[in-house]
């Protein structure tokens, strides 16, 4: 194999189709949620992902899991959490069972946010999905992505 290899040169080419289509549907949904909510699309994402904890086995996440969650390492995700536990969207508190640990809760505040977001957010995903698919390079990506969501046939 060379550094010509058309199945390298395929495969890198689909790589960056994939990272181009990732670029163009965060900075439409960025820009949606931005002047709309004057939240960012990371911040959304862990309100969002922090609003579906629950009381029950397994229901808090902790901090790493977090992070894997928003696709952020385990640091930027803390100082996420404590930009937005300064604007009072999250809320922190010690672990009942392990004093160890600390669970970050979303505000009254921010589930009121995330509720009224939530639909920006829809909206420009669809509307970045719907511009991406009149794009032959990206098209493709835009189906697998539509498929993924749907639920598989019995």
């Amino acid at each position: 194999m060379t550094a010509t290899d058309p199945s390298l040169t395929a495969l890198a080419d689909s790589w960056c189709a994939l990272s181009l289509l990732h670029g163009r549907i965060e900075a439409h949904i960025e820009r949606a949620l931005q002047s709309g909510h004057g939240v960012s699309v990371r911040e959304f994402s862990l309100l969002d992902v922090l609003s579906r904890q629950h009381d029950g086995e397994g229901g808090h996440l902790q901090m790493k899991q977090v992070a894997d969650a928003v696709v952020l390492s385990q640091s930027a995700t803390t100082r996420l959490v404590t930009r937005l536990e300064e604007r009072g969207l999250l809320s922190r508190y010690l672990c009942p069972t392990d004093r160890r640990g600390i669970y970050t809760d979303v505000t009254p505040v921010g589930r009121d946010l995330l509720g009224a977001a939530r639909p920006t957010n829809n909206a420009a995903l669809r509307e970045a999905l719907d511009q991406a698919a009149a794009d032959p390079r990206l098209a493709p990506l835009v189906t697998a992505v539509e498929e993924i969501r749907r639920p598989a046939a019995v």
